[in-house]
């Protein structure tokens, strides 16, 4: 996790793994580092940090976009808990627009958080994701 102003995390699954993560060791060192001035620029800045470096997608996932002299990298993420950005994975651009099955998959890993934080909680909410994620901050235990 990077630390600063917002706070930037990696999605792990429960077997331990983590996307970004491993996507991030598999880049040559340079785009490695572009990566991380990038994730540092979404530490500081925000939800005011704009096009060209993120983009909405749909459903609450956005984009962090990372273009290096070795290709162009995209970083799924969501907006959670009123201070916090949750990278779901990275993808290495090929097309024009980021594909409707990577978009799910950030959706999918999004959804999983969700249930696993009502869980925790003990508590029943009718709370979507997209309300959790739209900036209200949730205290349920």
């Amino acid at each position: 996790m990077i630390r600063g102003s917002w706070e930037v995390e990696y999605y792990e699954r429960e077997n331990g793994r983590c996307p970004t993560q491993e996507f991030i060791d598999e880049l040559p060192p340079k785009g490695q580092a572009f990566v991380m001035r990038s994730l540092t620029l979404l530490e500081k800045q925000g939800l005011n940090l704009g096009r060209p470096n993120v983009a909405f997608l749909r459903d609450g996932i956005r984009e962090l976009r990372v273009r290096t002299h070795q290709g162009q990298y995209r970083f799924l993420y969501f907006f959670f808990d009123g201070y916090k950005f949750v990278i779901t994975h990275g993808i290495t651009k090929k097309s024009g627009r980021v594909s409707d099955s990577e978009i799910d998959k950030a959706i999918e890993y999004e959804t999983i958080i969700y249930l696993e934080m009502k869980e925790g909680c003990g508590n029943e909410t009718d709370r979507s994701p997209q309300e959790i994620t739209a900036g209200s901050r949730v205290y349920c235990c």
